[in-house]
C-alpha cells in the first residue's frame, strides 16, 4: 500500500535538520513530504538544498495544525498518510508493523505507534503514550499517562490494541477515511483535533488502533 509521510512545518528548520535524516533513513517504503505553513525562516530553502528527495508543499498562510494538514494533504496521493511531527525521532522498522496491522483489518482507519519521551527515553511521552482513551465524563487520557503520572516503559504496552484516539504527533490514517470525514475540524487550530477526528471515525463504525511493535521518540508534550 502506498504510504506518504507528511511533516507539517512552521519555522522548524532546526527540527528538520535534526530529525528528517532519520525519517528518510528508516522509511524507505514511503514518500516523504514537508507541508510548509508559510514559514518566515529559511526552512524551504534549506530543504531544497539539503534534502532534494523530499517533496515540499507550500501553504499560502499559516493555517495551524488542523488547517495546515487539511490543505497540504489534498495535494498528496497515497493510500495511507502518516502525519508526523517535526520533533519526532523515528526508529528502525517503525513502519512495517503499522502497515501489517492496516493490511489485517480494512476497518482500521487510524493507528499510532508507541510514543516515548525523547528526553527521558525509558518513559512514555505525555501527548500520546500507548494510545488515547476517553473516560465516561469525556476526559481524554492515555495508556501510560494519566494526568501528570507518566509510566516507565517496562513492556507493559507491547501489545496491539484498539484505542479511542491516536496521537497526532505520529498518526497513521487511511486517506479515504480522512477525506470522508472532511479532514480535521479547523476550529481546533492546534491540539485536540486528532481526538475529534478519531471520535468521528468511531461514530462511523471504524476502528482506531495502537501497536507497541512500532516506537518513536517525541520531544514535545501536551
Amino acid at each position: 500500500m502506498k504510504l506518504a509521510i507528511a511533516i507539517l512545518n512552521w519555522n522548524g528548520k532546526s527540527w528538520l535538520e535534526k530529525f528528517l535524516p532519520m525519517v528518510i533513513l528508516h522509511s524507505p517504503q514511503a514518500d516523504v513530504f514537508v507541508i510548509d505553513n508559510a514559514s518566515t525562516d529559511d526552512s524551504v530553502a534549506f530543504l531544497k538544498s539539503k534534502f532534494p528527495t523530499v517533496n515540499i508543499i507550500i501553504n499560502e498562510k499559516n493555517h495551524g495544525f488542523a488547517g495546515g494538514y487539511n490543505e497540504g494533504l489534498k495535494k498528496i496521493n497515497a493510500e495511507i498518510f502518516c502525519l508526523l511531527n517535526s520533533d519526532v525521532e523515528v526508529t528502525p522498522n517503525w513502519i512495517a508493523p503499522v502497515l501489517d496491522l492496516f493490511d489485517k483489518d480494512q476497518n482500521i482507519a487510524a493507528i499510532q505507534p508507541k510514543i516515548l519521551d525523547y528526553n527521558r527515553r525509558e518513559y512514555f511521552e505525555f501527548a500520546g503514550a500507548a494510545g488515547g482513551m476517553i473516560d465516561n465524563l469525556g476526559y481524554p487520557f492515555c495508556r501510560g499517562r494519566v494526568f501528570e503520572d507518566i509510566e516507565k516503559d517496562l513492556g507493559q504496552y507491547n501489545d496491539e490494541a484498539e484505542i479511542f484516539w491516536a496521537s497526532g504527533c505520529a498518526l497513521f490514517i487511511r486517506s479515504k477515511d480522512f477525506f470522508e470525514q472532511n479532514g480535521f475540524d479547523e476550529q481546533f487550530f492546534a491540539h485536540q483535533e486528532e481526538i475529534d477526528i478519531c471520535w468521528r471515525l468511531k461514530n462511523a463504525g471504524k476502528k482506531i488502533f495502537y501497536t507497541g511493535k512500532s516506537s518513536v521518540y517525541h520531544v514535545g508534550g501536551g
